[in-house]
Order: C-alpha cells, then structure tokens, then sequence
C-alpha cells in the first residue's frame, strides 16, 4: 500500500522550489492546483489555496549521517541548529523550516552495536 500526505499552501511555486531545489525531491505528479512530490518510497503533496496549513512534521529518512550532514549543509539557512544525536530514539538528525514554517526533519536511524 502506498500513500500521499498534502498540505495546503499559498506559497505553492516557492514551496514546491525549496523542496525540490534543498531537500532534493523530485515531482511525481503535476496537476492543476496542486503538485506531488516524491522523495524515495515517501510522496507528499502542496495544493494551492487561501491558507497554508503547517501542523506536522515532514520527516525525510537518509541512510547515512553523511547524507545528514549534506542536507544540513543545503538547509542550514534554516535549520534550528546543527545535527545532532538524538539518544532516546537513536537518531542522527536536524530540524528546519520550510518558506511557509512547516517543520521540516532530516534523520538516520542508528543502533549501537556496542562494538
């Protein structure tokens, strides 16, 4: 089973930029007022309307802290603060702001071995 999440937007040219140009999403789907994204298996989706809606996190799932660190690097313009672990769900991540202040993750799951 697959899925979409949208988010309602009045930014939806800039928006749909900053996802594709800094997080490094592809368009999956154009249609008259509203465009669908695709990052690996995740789709999510901005359709253009009166008001934007920023509830949620968008959380983008890497396979390296190498990548995390790449993403920082294109977002740190806004991001909350450099990656960082996180212990209680053994992550590597960083937090930042779309152009309309959805709050946006970028993470890797880690797992000590205790090697």
């Amino acid at each position: 089973m697959d899925g979409i999440v949208f988010f309602r937007t009045e930014r939806l040219e800039e928006v749909v930029e900053f996802y594709t140009e800094a997080v490094g999403a592809e368009v999956w789907l154009e249609q008259s007022d509203c465009t669908i994204l695709a990052a690996g298996d995740f789709r999510f989706g901005f359709c253009d309307r009166e008001e934007a809606e920023t509830d949620g996190i968008l959380t983008f799932v890497v396979d390296s802290r190498e990548r995390v660190d790449l993403l920082y690097d294109q977002l740190h313009t806004v991001a909350d603060d450099e990656p960082r672990y996180n212990e209680t769900y053994e992550i590597y991540q960083f937090f930042a702001a779309d152009p309309e202040g959805r709050t946006v993750e970028v993470q890797v799951f880690e797992h000590e071995t205790g090697d």
